[in-house]
């Protein structure tokens, strides 16, 4: 090799595409990185980069480079060899065989489902944490996926076949199992003051959490991956409004409007907007006071000195936070996750009249379904359907 060649190819494969992922640091699991190096080919690492190139979404692509890998990792021991572009139904049809399966039919049939030195490989790799069958809304996100990289490679793939179609149905069926929520209980107002009574002291953490746990309720019940990525520069000071609506003499109460740009259901050039009032302005201005925050992120680590770095949090940090709180409160942290705030945040709505499109509007929820399903687990709860033999 002569001295010319650039010192970025003289390097092993892995460390090389290591390096290339270091460009999508803001983006990807930087702790992952070098797991990911391994599995993933040079080829999906330029795939990668392009679709960051052209702006999808960071929880998109986190999810996708997350799917592909884990998909690049189950056909090296499922058939000795990378992922194929594009992928041969037969393949695509394995997938399904291995990961949505009936676990009476495996008791009686050892070799259904998935092999076992296939699920021990994924399981060294840290791939895979399942004992049973996927989730199929697992399995369904991995196809979308395999399918949207195909579709960026500019390769036809097998996912629109019937007889992929069929076997997904069928192994749906075969594999039924009751639908998980993200969180087990919503972080309601009630558990949201109990939370906030933890964030009563001076130090500079207690402020941020507090200012966390308000904006993200008091503005929809932002996804943590929103809560994460606010910065300043998203945030309107607008004109005080009454405490009452009905009564323009009222005392008045801050008013804040938050530009979400880029979210998960919607694109940056929707120009989609929510609102921040009373409380929760008050207490995000006294945590930019004080963190001496005047712009970039809005939320921030703050080391073990107590200084606040100049780093947002990560989204993970946020449910870890949350997750902290609940401890704190004496509530389980098991029983709740970041989602809590969002699924609260509809059913604290239901349960103070909010009409569901003006709670949409502000939780930007698109799926009117999704929404409604908190209202009716509310009004569920406080009827007295339930209540014949109490």
């Amino acid at each position: 090799m002569s001295d010319s060649t650039p010192a970025l190819s003289r390097k092993n494969p892995a460390t090389r595409r290591a390096l290339e992922l270091d460009a999508l640091a803001a983006i990807l699991p930087m702790d992952r990185r070098d797991r990911l190096a391994e599995i993933l080919t040079d080829d999906d690492v330029e795939t990668l980069k392009h679709l960051a190139r052209e702006g999808m979404g960071e929880n998109s692509l986190r999810a996708l480079a997350s799917d592909l890998a884990y998909l690049e990792a189950w056909a090296l021991a499922a058939t000795a060899n990378p992922l194929p572009w594009p992928a041969p139904e037969a393949l695509a049809l394995k997938f399904v065989a291995h990961h949505l399966w009936d676990p009476a039919q495996r008791e009686s049939n050892p070799n259904h489902g998935m092999p076992a030195d296939i699920a021990d490989f994924l399981r060294a790799e840290q791939l895979l944490r399942v004992e049973g069958p996927h989730a199929p809304a697992t399995v369904r996100r991995r196809l979308s996926s395999w399918t949207t990289l195909h579709h960026w490679k500019g390769t036809g793939g097998p996912f629109a076949s019937p007889a992929l179609r069929s076997a997904i149905r069928l192994a749906v069926r075969a594999a039924a199992r009751p639908r998980a929520r993200k969180s087990k209980r919503a972080v309601t107002g009630d558990v949201l003051e109990k939370l906030l009574t933890t964030c009563t002291s001076d130090r500079l953490v207690d402020a941020r959490d507090a200012a966390l746990l308000l904006v993200a309720f008091g503005s929809g019940g932002r996804r943590r991956s929103e809560v994460a990525g606010l910065r300043v520069e998203q945030l309107v000071e607008e004109a005080r409004v009454p405490s009452d609506p009905t009564d323009a003499n009222s005392p008045a109460l801050p008013c804040l409007t938050i530009v979400l740009g880029r979210t998960k259901t919607g694109q940056a050039d929707e120009n989609q907007r929510v609102l921040l009032v009373g409380r929760p302005v008050d207490v995000l201005n006294q945590w930019l006071l004080r963190g001496a925050i005047a712009k970039g992120p809005i939320f921030r680590a703050i080391d073990r000195w107590g200084s606040v770095e100049a780093k947002a949090l990560t989204p993970q940090a946020v449910n870890l936070i949350l997750k902290r709180r609940v401890a704190l409160a004496g509530l389980d942290p098991r029983e709740f996750s970041a989602h809590g705030l969002r699924a609260g945040y509809l059913t604290e709505a239901a349960r103070r009249g909010v009409a569901l499109p003006e709670a949409m509007q502000q939780s930007q929820h698109r799926s009117v379904q999704q929404a409604a399903s908190y209202y009716n687990d509310a009004e569920r709860q406080m009827g007295k359907a339930a209540r014949l033999v109490v």
